[in-house]
């Protein structure tokens, strides 16, 4: 596990080690290992370092200063530097003075910078750094848009500059190029950053220097999971259990429109390492067809007894899904409330009230998202901030919040937060949620607190996807990801050692 900071805390945390730390040192640190991570891109890109050619796009501050200095230990080691100034008068003085002593190029004309960033074979993104709000702003776009032009190449340093440090969004691209940078890797100092892991797509690979920020650190606001922690947590039987001690968990999903909903809803909770699986509704046929080991009947009331509920894939909105829904609310036990489920919540107070009375894990995407917060005074946008929404709709509804997307957040109740930053986008298929749905009930069946249920099924299910996959970056079916559920567990639980 390791922890995500704002940047306003990372600038907190700088003070004291920037007043314990000769002047110029912690730049120089971060420098190096920026210059470190450039080398491994040229030698993995080109096979060698030496006689590479580098262009550094230079902001001002000290986001700059890094990029000067990055590139003064590139020259020592052979390599040619253009360091192209976007604002001459404002650029880094002693990192600009180190860089003209090493005889690099230095270019202060946007018209003469493009065709040189068309032949590099690297380019250091040192624009703006994690204080910066809003966009690129001109001439920043042009040279942007001329390496996405070229296929250059970008190291971002600290940050891909022009998208939000604090919440991972970015602008719209304007007529004079793209308002963002989107970059190969990322290279950051000191403390990951809420957009190295809300815009893993903009980031690339992130690589973490440390500059000994750490004992000056507060709590994290947002942690991330590692696999060993997934394997760590993961219920397994042991010389005692049965399959009523391991966890019994009730399905209702799935409808006459949407059977496979509660055939892939079922089985991913069977594959999850669930004791037993209980299936009630319309689709008990199909379930029985596909998983002879679930308990299948065609009303919640006759399912008998569970340790939770996953509820709503496929369920329908109308008086059914209603009535099936608030007979699993009366039971009393843990509740995972997915897709259709999610929708009914938003629609009715008094459902709403008794979910906060259970532990209550909701797993909307964005659209189900709108309608769960509708109702409440000044609702959260998560388009705006993915993990601010997401927490305060936890606390304001009393349930733990996964807000799929890219980069899954998980909200609890008392602020919690944690977030899975997505590898691909191949989660986004149909039935996907499906899968999830049924994890996660196994896994509050198990034991788990929704919270832990929620980072652990999340983490379980992106890594399902990698292995159902097969090829990396091609089309996964949420089938597939069903079946790679026991391979990613058997992993997590590797990598944790058990």
């Amino acid at each position: 596990m390791y922890g995500v900071w704002t940047p306003e805390q990372v600038g907190m945390a700088e003070e004291p080690v920037l007043a314990r730390t000769p002047e110029g040192a912690l730049m120089r640190r971060a420098a190096y290992g920026a210059a470190q991570a450039a080398r491994r891109m040229l030698a993995q890109r080109t096979g060698g370092v030496a006689g590479r050619r580098v262009v550094v796009l230079v902001g001002t501050g000290n986001n700059g200063g890094d990029g000067l200095w990055a590139g003064v230990e590139l020259r020592r080691r052979g390599v040619g530097v253009t360091a192209v100034l976007l604002r001459p008068d404002h650029a880094h003085p002693a990192g600009l003075a180190g860089l003209r002593s090493w005889n690099a190029r230095i270019v202060t004309a946007p018209e003469d910078a493009v065709p040189v960033i068309a032949r590099a074979d690297l380019v250091l993104d040192a624009i703006v750094g994690t204080s910066a709000r809003g966009g690129l702003r001109s001439p920043a776009p042009l040279l942007v848009g001329a390496a996405d032009t070229a296929g250059v190449p970008v190291l971002a340093i600290d940050t891909p500059s022009g998208v939000d440090p604090r919440t991972g969004t970015v602008p719209d691209a304007t007529d004079e190029g793209p308002a963002a940078v989107t970059a190969a890797e990322t290279v950051t100092f000191g403390a990951r950053k809420p957009v190295h892991v809300l815009a893993r797509d903009r980031c690339g690979p992130i690589t973490f220097v440390d500059i000994g920020l750490g004992p000056e650190l507060p709590e994290p606001p947002i942690t991330v999971l590692e696999a060993a922690d997934v394997g760590a947590r993961w219920p397994v039987p042991g010389p005692g259990d049965d399959k009523y001690t391991q966890g019994v968990v009730g399905v209702a999903a799935g409808s006459a429109t949407y059977p496979g909903a509660a055939v892939l809803a079922s089985g991913a909770a069977c594959l999850a390492t669930s004791g037993m699986v209980r299936y009630a509704g319309s689709a008990a046929d199909e379930v029985r067809a596909a998983w002879p080991e679930v308990i299948a009947t065609d009303h919640v009331e006759e399912a008998g007894r569970v340790q939770a509920w996953a509820v709503g894939p496929g369920l329908g909105t109308g008086e059914d899904g209603a009535a099936t829904l608030r007979f699993v609310l009366d039971v009393g036990v843990p509740l995972l409330a997915d897709a259709d489920a999610v929708t009914l919540l938003g629609a009715d107070a008094g459902l709403r009230a008794r979910a906060a009375d259970v532990p209550t894990l909701v797993t909307p995407h964005a659209g189900e998202f709108g309608r769960l917060v509708a109702e409440l005074d000044d609702p959260p946008d998560p388009a705006v901030d993915r993990v601010d929404a997401a927490r305060r709709a936890a606390a304001a509804l009393g349930v733990t919040v996964l807000l799929k997307g890219n980069a899954t957040v998980v909200a609890a109740p008392d602020g919690r937060v944690l977030v899975h930053p997505a590898g691909s986008s191949w989660l986004a298929t149909a039935g996907s949620g499906d899968v999830l749905s049924g994890i996660a009930g196994a896994l509050l069946a198990a034991g788990l607190e929704p919270f832990d249920a929620a980072g652990a099924a999340a983490f379980v299910h992106a890594r399902a996807a990698e292995y159902g996959a097969g090829t990396p970056g091609s089309p996964v079916p949420a089938s597939h990801v069903q079946a790679a559920i026991p391979d990613a567990i058997r992993s997590v639980r590797a990598e944790a050692g058990a």
